[in-house]
């Protein structure tokens, strides 16, 4: 049964938290999960007029919107498949959304495939690539890599403090892939033995910057200082179009337990059974969950559309989205 205010149907709330909560995660992913939810939304709305069908449509892509305000891919599918919204009748409405639901999962499945096999052009046999947390569009580039015949090595970093490092080398040790795992703080050393090091993104802004997992700028630096080119990954849908018109990427901030359990804070600042940590302890935890690195520390950023440099991103965003955007949710 839909929310009885929004008309927002459980499933769309359920996506919604898996997003919000990092069960689903990945650019791509988030956005193949966004676009499923509001066909479910069209296909089990009991809206009994176009107009209510519509404000039902908004509110569920409202909901999937707020819950990770960084990762541009999600606003995109939800403008996408919003905009091919289109008919007189409700059957019509319902038709058209989820006809046009599938056409963009049809078209980010194939996405990758051809970001891939471009990706994996400026990869070498023998090349040892070093990479940051989890991407599928970065382990499509080594995929297909491997798949032309090219023999790839892997140091990945753990990645904190969720270690989504640990999820790529799985992923590249069930490919036959030989993996270095190691923790963050020694990629400087590591990158003596780095020919690329090949990253995601969650956004791209016009200026060719990139955000990406927290510790990717860093990391993109101590590169460019060791000579080892950097190479981005990023299906257009994480194109941030937004900020071709001034518009900043709001950095998302994640729970202060995922860097510190409260059991480690009352071992800091004192505290125990029968001494409770009090509110106001005088100890900050921020988790930022992302960071910008600028256009000067990479070398091209790697798309579906071809390979660019990222000064050059912004012409890409213009032909993709035009000059401005706006948020069909909130109409």
């Amino acid at each position: 049964m839909a929310d009885a205010e929004s008309g927002v149907v459980p499933a769309v709330e359920a996506t919604a938290d898996d997003i919000a909560t990092m069960e689903i995660r990945g650019a791509a992913t988030i956005a193949d999960a966004a676009a499923a939810a509001l066909a479910t939304q069209a296909d089990r709305s009991g809206a009994e007029s176009p107009a209510a069908f519509r404000r039902q449509l908004r509110a569920a892509a409202r909901t999937l919107y707020e819950t990770r305000p960084t990762a541009v891919s999600l606003p995109n599918a939800l403008r996408y498949v919003l905009r091919g919204m289109d008919g007189e009748t409700v059957a019509d409405l319902r038709a058209s959304t989820i006809a046009r639901a599938e056409a963009f999962r049809r078209d980010l499945e194939r996405a990758q495939e051809t970001l891939g096999e471009i990706g994996a052009n400026r990869l070498r046999d023998g090349d040892v690539v070093m990479t940051h947390c989890h991407s599928t569009d970065a382990l499509a580039c080594i995929d297909v890599a491997l798949e032309s015949g090219k023999a790839i090595e892997a140091i990945v970093k753990e990645t904190r403090p969720r270690k989504q490092g640990h999820i790529t080398a799985r992923q590249l040790r069930e490919w036959g892939v030989p993996v270095t795992v190691i923790v963050d703080n020694a990629a400087r050393r590591y990158l003596d033995r780095a020919d690329h090091v090949l990253v995601g993104a969650d956004s791209i802004a016009a200026d060719g910057s990139v955000i990406n997992k927290v510790g990717t700028s860093g990391l993109a630096v101590n590169a460019r200082e060791r000579g080892v080119p950097v190479m981005v990954a990023a299906q257009t849908i994480k194109l941030h179009p937004d900020t071709m018109t001034g518009h900043t990427v709001e950095i998302e901030l994640r729970d202060e337990r995922e860097v510190l359990s409260d059991e480690e804070r009352a071992t800091i600042v004192g505290g125990g059974d029968d001494e409770p940590v009090a509110d106001d302890d005088g100890l900050t935890v921020d988790n930022p969950a992302f960071d910008v690195t600028p256009a000067r520390y990479v070398d091209a950023i790697v798309t579906e559309r071809g390979q660019f440099p990222p000064e050059s991103i912004v012409t890409l965003m213009r032909e993709l989205f035009g000059e401005t955007t706006d948020e069909p949710w909130t109409a």
